[in-house]
């Protein structure tokens, strides 16, 4: 019955939206644009809670949103680590113990509405000034995005360009809005008329269609040594976008893994971090 409902229940939202979109399409369109939005899970598991309360916290106001940080602190360089969609700083539980015992200072952080933090959506710009408040007040010399938060990290250093960071690694970042949205719009089934509204909310909103927003374009603004990660398989963000943001990057090292999956959670993936961050 549950999995009859999961199924059906992109189907009948689609259909409300349509239906709202015939008699107050601005209303229909924000509703749409929150949805997106919108995570499902990533607040922490009771299994989770022990490891973060080890760390060291302190919450940052971005706006009205409160973010919660961590910090597993040491003598080294300090390395911060921004998580993807529908995850916290749990994630990176394992990393963290490695880079930690080899004596690098570790800041890591959980998105709005993700983790302990507070707040109800996500995007990329909002992710983006919650990273950039976040290196402000730590001053980190490298920055490990994942997912979502990988392709935060590529746009966050196309428009704040001087921060002083010097490595960056990207795990199984997506690159391409456009191609998000159109997923979006076949599993809602909305009508081409109703996507060139939200995509002009988008623009009005954030500055950027959704063909606009690409973080391999993105990726030709960056000069910083970098370490991209992509799984051939990924079947989450599609290995050819990473494939064109490792094109366009031209001081990064492009490294294609086979059934690691999106997460990445492998032994050898740690080592070509560590073994990166040490050179």
């Amino acid at each position: 019955m549950k999995e009859k409902f999961e199924k059906y229940l992109p189907i009948l939202i689609g259909r409300y939206f349509r239906f709202l979109f015939f008699f107050t399409p601005k209303r229909a369109v924000s509703k749409a644009y929150i949805l997106f939005c919108s995570p499902r899970k990533g607040k922490v598991l009771p299994e989770q809670e022990d490891f973060l309360e080890d760390a060291e916290d302190e919450i940052v106001l971005v706006n009205d949103v409160e973010i919660q940080t961590y910090r597993w602190p040491s003598m080294g360089e300090t390395i911060l680590m921004i998580h993807g969609w529908e995850s916290n700083t749990h994630r990176w539980k394992r990393i963290i113990k490695k880079l930690h015992k080899t004596g690098y200072n570790v800041i890591a952080f959980d998105a709005p509405a993700h983790g302990n933090s507070s707040g109800k959506i996500l995007n990329v710009p909002l992710y983006t000034e919650c990273l950039q408040k976040v290196i402000e007040l730590y001053r980190p010399n490298h920055l490990l995005g994942h997912s979502v938060g990988g392709m935060t990290t590529i746009y966050h250093q196309s428009i704040y360009p001087n921060q002083e960071i010097e490595k960056l690694i990207i795990l199984a970042p997506p690159s391409d809005l456009a191609r998000i949205m159109r997923g979006y719009q076949r599993i809602l089934r909305l009508s081409p008329k109703f996507m060139k509204v939200l995509d002009q909310y988008f623009k009005d909103k954030h500055g950027f269609y959704f063909e606009e927003f690409s973080a391999s374009n993105f990726a030709k603004k960056l000069t910083h040594k970098g370490l991209l990660i992509h799984d051939k398989y990924d079947d989450i963000a599609p290995y050819k976008e990473a494939e064109a943001i490792g094109e366009n990057w031209s001081n990064a090292q492009f490294i294609t893994t086979e059934n690691y999956g999106h997460s990445l959670f492998f032994e050898e993936v740690d080592h070509m971090i560590i073994d990166f961050l040490n050179k």
